[in-house]
């Protein structure tokens, strides 16, 4: 049984297809019992939703959901790497960047819309090690990357 895609569709949340890598690398190496994920961003198919600076081109509550949007894109990375999210041992670690604005401090605010996400799927498995920076420019103008830890159970 997917106690995971369960949980997922009691949240009403639909994974979408991993996006595609932008560049020369793969979306997520695995490495032992370790998920290794790249940096995802808030886009819809191949087309960047949040574009722009959180604090004076978008919203704090627009800069969460590009964060939240992010994290859904980092678990359908994850569930092509491993098939089923349920072997998923434990969120260990995330490390995000925010695109701020001069003077926004916000940034674990924004974050917080990928960390819920993250305790929203896995429960207590999903609280992790986190990193919240401010970013003056990433790439296609993206409003927040993230990248992302995970230990898995053994096939």
């Amino acid at each position: 049984m997917n106690l995971i895609e369960s949980r997922l569709r009691e949240l009403g949340i639909e994974l979408p297809v991993a996006p595609p890598a932008a560049g020369l690398y793969v979306g997520a190496v695995t490495a032992g019992n370790f998920v290794y994920l790249s940096g995802q961003g808030p886009l819809v198919g191949k087309t960047v939703k949040y574009v722009g600076c959180v604090g004076s081109d978008l919203t704090e509550e627009e800069g969460y959901e590009a964060a939240r949007l992010t994290g859904l894109n980092a678990l359908a990375a994850l569930k092509a790497e491993l098939g089923s999210l349920d072997r998923v041992k434990r969120i260990v670690k995330v490390l995000a960047w925010v695109r701020s604005a001069p003077g926004f401090q916000q940034q674990p605010s924004i974050v917080n819309g990928y960390s819920q996400l993250m305790v929203d799927v896995f429960g207590d498995k999903g609280m992790h090690a986190r990193s919240a920076l401010s970013a003056h420019e990433l790439a296609f103008g993206m409003a927040f990357e993230a990248e992302m830890v995970v230990e898995i159970q053994a096939d």
